[in-house]
């Protein structure tokens, strides 16, 4: 019996072991929303995700890598990354035995892009004397989701030290409407104990720059739609990809086309059939949408979970969630991280139990959040 307890017990290793070499290339895998249907919503769905921008693109969201292996030249994928652009940088006039601080730059603008960090190096001279103080931020200004971070990188007077800066993801849609979503927003930083500090000015890309360029009655709209970041928005009662279609003109003779098998409802029962192709429904909310070559998709129709969709930890595609990194589960509701299962042994679950979602299952009799009474 001892004998077979081992092998067992080697054998529980040697899968621990596969699944810790296996799991991290498998976890930095980005999925983008290649379902997307606007550049707003490609670029949020992850920070590795572009927009190509090349008119009638037959691909519009995934990698720049995956873009341009289905041939959309790198100059038309849109792929922001933040910039950092110092405002104000003036040099010291006072002497080295000066008894007043010192702080450069003084005032820098940074866009971030949720997943991308961005960092600045800061300069501080210390009056004559004085110890060099632990920096900190004026966390009352900070707004949620943006995580500011010091490194030192060199000691002394002047002292050289690293800011970091990076925001998780974009505000969604349900948030308060009243509130500054993306910024821009001014964040003091400044070492504890002085009033001198330096002004940051943080705004979130959350939008495509091209949203700015439309170009109305555009020939490559049929002058039937305006060309937003290389695809059609089309003018009432205009349809199709080039907007080449008005509704009040074409329907289709054969709505057999139109459905996915014999006496199914046309379009699903949410759409249209325009010259055998099926024309989505429009949903109250812009952010829902109806998708498929029947409309029989759509992109929120998933499970909830504390009351958002796929748990606000993933994307809901034809009706099921694409989990984020970490997370497992039909609606994105079970948590691979271990940490919350660690016991002061280090041992997951004090070796009495398994840690399932982040949570400890002991073994009977052995209780508590990580099975240690």
């Amino acid at each position: 019996m001892l004998c077979c307890n081992c092998g067992m017990a080697v054998k529980l290793l040697c899968l621990f072991l596969l699944l810790a070499v296996l799991y991290p290339s498998w976890a930095k895998e980005q999925t983008c929303l290649i379902s997307a249907s606007s550049c707003d919503e490609c670029i949020q769905s992850g920070p590795e995700c572009a927009w190509c921008t090349t008119p009638h693109s037959h691909i519009r969201c995934n990698t720049v890598k995956e873009l341009q292996r289905a041939g959309c030249h790198q100059s038309y994928a849109y792929n922001p990354q933040g910039t950092v652009q110092v405002v104000k940088n003036d040099s010291s006039t006072e002497p080295t035995d000066a008894k007043a601080l010192f702080l450069q730059p003084q005032e820098l603008s940074l866009h971030l892009r949720p997943g991308v960090s961005q960092s600045f190096p800061l300069t501080i001279t210390m009056p004559t004397d004085q110890p060099v103080p632990e920096l900190t931020m004026d966390t009352s200004n900070v707004p949620a989701g943006v995580n500011i971070t010091f490194s030192g990188v060199t000691t002394g007077n002047p002292l050289l030290v690293q800011v970091n800066l990076e925001v998780a993801q974009c505000p969604s849609n349900s948030d308060d409407s009243t509130q500054n979503r993306t910024g821009p927003w001014s964040v003091h930083v400044k070492p504890r104990g002085f009033s001198l500090s330096v002004k940051l000015e943080i705004t979130l890309e959350c939008q495509c720059d091209c949203t700015r360029n439309r170009e109305e009655n555009s020939p490559r709209c049929s002058s039937h739609g305006a060309l937003v970041c290389g695809q059609c928005q089309c003018y009432n009662p205009h349809i199709g990809k080039l907007c080449q279609w008005d509704v009040d003109s074409f329907f289709s003779s054969d709505e057999d086309f139109c459905r996915w098998g014999p006496n199914a409802p046309v379009c699903s029962g949410r759409g249209r059939c325009v010259v055998d192709f099926c024309e989505c429904e429009k949903r109250e909310n812009p952010q829902e949408r109806y998708s498929g070559q029947f409309c029989e998709c759509s992109n929120f129709d998933c499970p909830y979970s504390n009351n958002q969709i796929c748990g606000g930890h993933g994307q809901c595609e034809c009706g099921q969630c694409i989990c984020d990194n970490d997370w497992i589960g039909e609606g994105c509701n079970c948590s691979l991280d271990t940490a919350s299962c660690m016991a002061t042994n280090q041992q997951l679950c004090n070796g009495k139990g398994m840690c399932q979602c982040g949570r400890c299952k002991c073994e009977p009799p052995y209780k508590g959040p990580t099975c240690e009474m």
